[in-house]
């Protein structure tokens, strides 16, 4: 009876670990990472192999460039062969819209670089993005927002800590409708001639007021009028903030045309660069028409933390 009983419990375990789902899953993950040899010997399978290398992008390491400062890396290709192979395989064919792509990293990142000011973003990547100063012009900050949203384009908005301590529901206002905020200084000071006392002194008090109007913490900083030392780019970065600058200026504070304002941007706009605006009454009125001229150069529009991200944007 006692010899029966063990046979029966080893029974019961057998069953158990054979049924057991998570054993089950197990054994099904090794199947799909483990090509038999039968499909590795597969024509179809080596021509995958032996164009892999044609359609695969080295990563690029971000590096200091001596016009442009600080550029991002970004993210290679390479081919995913047993993926492809699976999506290749009902057809018996090789079809290059079916490659299953994995990004690869870059050894070098933003993270990695001396304290350095930034310019633009990587000049591969086909994105651009829009960094609205804020120290005044409240009046046309709704037109701006309700613009932005009509195209569902997410940009960076630097708020001055004074504007942001009078106006802490229009910052609000930014962040719920899916932007992203960063530091403007407090009172919009030239960061190269005050001390480095003073410099600290503004970014973080601007910090500590956009955090508590928003709940955002700032990771971007704009000098006021783009003036700055190397000194303010050190503090800014161990305040935990990147230094960031433009590569295309609307110069809406001189009030030009809607015309005038699409031309100059247009004719300068490329892979990763940043544009300068303010809210004005320019900028209000040229925004919906420069969005979707951007759009048609197949550029697509998003924060300084999307532009400056490593992932590679796959059309």
């Amino acid at each position: 009876m006692k010899k029966v009983s063990v046979f029966i419990v080893i029974c019961l375990a057998a069953w158990f670990s054979v049924n057991n789902p998570f054993v089950e899953k197990y054994i099904a993950s090794l199947t799909e990472s483990v090509l038999p040899v039968t499909k590795q010997s597969d024509p179809l399978y080596q021509q995958i192999i032996k164009n892999a290398h044609t359609y695969e992008v080295p990563p690029s390491d971000a590096k200091i460039d001596s016009v442009w400062k600080a550029i991002p890396g970004y993210n290679g290709l390479k081919v995913d062969i047993a993926a492809s192979y699976k999506k290749m395989k009902k057809k018996g064919e090789f079809d290059e819209k079916k490659l299953v792509f994995v990004q690869t990293k870059p050894k070098v990142h933003l993270k990695n670089l001396q304290p350095t000011a930034i310019y633009k973003g990587h000049p591969d990547k086909p994105m651009v993005s829009f960094i609205i100063n804020v120290a005044w012009g409240n009046e046309y900050l709704s037109d701006m927002l309700a613009t932005l949203k009509k195209h569902n384009v997410s940009v960076t908005f630097f708020l001055e800590g004074n504007w942001t301590k009078n106006n802490p529901e229009l910052a609000k206002m930014i962040v719920s409708a899916g932007h992203e905020v960063g530091n403007h200084s407090y009172s919009h000071p030239d960061m190269s001639k005050i001390t480095a006392d003073k410099a600290r002194e503004q970014m973080i008090k601007t910090n500590e007021i956009i955090e508590a109007a928003t709940g955002e913490k700032c990771v971007w900083f704009a000098p006021p009028s783009g003036s700055y030392r190397d000194e303010t780019v050190k503090i800014a970065n161990e305040l935990g903030m990147k230094t960031v600058m433009w590569t295309v200026d609307t110069v809406d504070w001189r009030k030009p045309s809607p015309d005038v304002l699409i031309n100059r941007v247009m004719s300068k706009i490329g892979n990763g660069s940043m544009v300068l605006m303010h809210p004005t009454e320019s900028t209000a009125k040229s925004l919906d028409r420069l969005i979707t001229l951007i759009e048609k150069k197949n550029l697509q529009i998003g924060t300084v933390s999307e532009l400056m991200d490593e992932e590679r944007i796959i059309k």
